[in-house]
């Protein structure tokens, strides 16, 4: 069963649904799934260079230092739930995120997109690295059995940026408009991190409308 994820690599709520999603799918080990990370950026008017990420929340949710607190702890204790250790204290920037997606495109090739989502969430959101600098995200390239030193020349370039540009503007034409967001087999879309119990019922419900297509009576 192929999953779509679309889903922005500064988004805590979607490594928070990554991780329910796989909890999710080892529910059903008799079932083969092959997940795509699709990308949407929730602010594509972030600087190249991104910006200094207190200046960013505050631009964003307001001055008052306790509304923005009380948001990332409420968000932490979801993430403990999955075994995250948020940061978000350690977080010094607040990255364009075009390069990290480009990285998950390259990696679906190599067969290592999993694995590179999920170090750049861990590196982002955990460890508060800048996954808008190069230098990381060929580290986190290399970590995954990629070549970091192609990957970092390829990020100098704009190679594949119109791609992703074109993919996340797909996005919010189909009416995205939060993340993450995820389509069970070109069947059935679920909206936001829901608990594995929940995406389980969806795999379920997929799994059963491809044995019987509309039509069909499983009767007969």
């Amino acid at each position: 069963m192929q999953i779509d994820v679309i889903s922005d690599t500064v988004c805590p709520w979607c490594f928070i649904g990554k991780r329910r999603l796989m909890r999710a799918m080892a529910m059903r080990p008799n079932i083969i799934f092959d997940v795509k990370w699709r990308p949407y950026r929730l602010d594509p008017t972030v600087p190249k260079g991104g910006m200094d990420r207190q200046a960013y929340m505050r631009a964003k949710f307001g001055t008052d230092p306790m509304k923005i607190l009380e948001m990332h702890k409420l968000i932490a204790q979801e993430g403990e739930k999955d075994g995250i250790a948020f940061d978000f204290a350690a977080i010094a920037r607040r990255p364009d995120t075009m390069d990290s997606h480009r990285l998950i495109r390259w990696a679906e090739a190599t067969g290592v997109q999993d694995e590179v989502v999920e170090r750049l969430f861990i590196a982002y959101f955990e460890n508060g690295e800048d996954i808008g600098d190069i230098r990381i995200l060929a580290d986190i390239a290399d970590l995954c059995g990629m070549d970091g030193v192609e990957v970092a020349e390829m990020l100098d370039t704009d190679t594949d940026t119109a791609l992703v540009e074109r993919e996340d503007q797909v996005a919010h034409e189909m009416g995205v408009t939060g993340v993450p967001a995820m389509i069970f087999g070109g069947k059935l879309a679920v909206s936001g991190a829901r608990e594995p119990d929940v995406l389980v019922s969806v795999i379920d419900r997929v799994t059963e409308m491809a044995a019987h297509p509309a039509g069909e009576n499983p009767e007969a």
